[in-house]
């Protein structure tokens, strides 16, 4: 049987996906929705696929078996409810919002109909994740410092709080998935965010450029994730990455690699192939046969990621921490 995908819209998010399924056999993208007809059809055009500006027409056009949702923090909420009572399973690209109201009401209505979800934390289908999880279970960590420091995305709803959520919530989520995943959940959170350089050199930021977040884990662990967006464009001095500090030595990940350092020897792993593959691949097999086992974060669970970013946010706006 041959699966029938739709795709909700139309940035460079929804052509890796887009090019991922039109690789696999047994997959057609049939139709795309867009903001815009014309972009929907541009996109459409590559796959053989029909273009939409308006998701009931999509909708109703022909059945679909699942639906990727690739839109801005600010975008979802109607899309997700129109499919939830259609019945239509879908994979959605982080964030699930800009805070916890809607993404939780969502939640509700996944839990209800036990529909099939997908959420694109994709570090968690690399080999390098499965590698880190079973490492640190043979130590005993102390601390985690994390980071994801990058320049200022050139999309305007990206400098907008409303648009974006800011850096932590937009982008960081990752660092804090990454944490979770490996790691176990967050009890606490304090936060401080600043404003240093971006909003004296682009029009219409509202979001902070740099933050700092110390996170309590119920395990006991402490650790902290900054991030910062005042770096300039096109020099390669991007860095995200989680580095464990633990009784046998320093562990560290990044997306590039796993290296693991005790005394006297050093190990590294390069990571090899796609997440986003495997990430697709985990979830067409749950669509064909009802095992989600290789989906590694639904949308229950990514709320809880969502959870701890927007806690930072909270924290960082009154000053004071914030229990989870």
């Amino acid at each position: 049987m041959t699966l029938r995908i739709g795709l909700i819209g139309t940035g460079w998010f929804s052509g890796v996906h887009a090019d991922n399924l039109a690789a696999m056999d047994g997959v057609k993208l049939t139709a795309v929705c867009g903001t815009s007809l014309e972009k929907a059809d541009r996109m459409a055009r590559r796959y053989g696929a029909e273009g939409y500006e308006d998701l009931d027409a999509m909708l109703d056009a022909g059945p679909l078996d699942a639906v990727y949702i690739c839109v801005p923090p600010m975008a979802h909420g109607e899309i997700e409810m129109k499919l939830i009572e259609r019945g239509i399973p879908f994979l959605v690209e982080k964030p699930l919002g800009i805070d916890t109201g809607l993404p939780e009401q969502i939640l509700v209505r996944v839990r209800e109909t036990g529909l099939l979800t997908s959420v694109g934390y994709h570090f968690r289908y690399q080999h390098n994740a499965a590698r880190l999880k079973e490492e640190l279970s043979n130590h005993t960590t102390g601390m985690v410092l994390g980071r994801w420091m990058d320049s200022m995305p050139g999309v305007s709803w990206w400098r907008r709080q409303s648009g974006s959520g800011g850096q932590f919530i937009e982008q960081t989520t990752h660092m804090v998935d990454m944490l979770r995943y490996t790691a176990g959940e967050v009890e606490e959170v304090y936060a401080l965010y600043g404003d240093r350089v971006k909003r004296s050199q682009v029009d219409g930021v509202e979001v902070a450029d740099v933050g700092t977040v110390t996170l309590r884990l119920a395990s006991g662990v402490v650790a902290n994730i900054s991030n910062t967006c005042v770096l300039p464009e096109g020099g390669g001095l991007s860095q995200t990455g989680l580095t464990f500090y633990t009784d046998r030595g320093i562990v560290d990940w990044n997306p590039q690699r796993l290296q693991l350092a005790a005394p006297g020897v050093t190990t590294e792993y390069t990571e090899q192939g796609s997440p986003y593959v495997r990430e697709t691949e985990a979830f067409l097999h749950a669509l064909r046969t009802g095992d989600r086992s290789r989906i590694l974060s639904s949308y229950e669970d990514a709320c809880r990621t969502q959870a701890v970013t927007c806690a930072a946010l909270v924290s960082a706006s009154t000053g004071k921490p914030v229990r989870l």
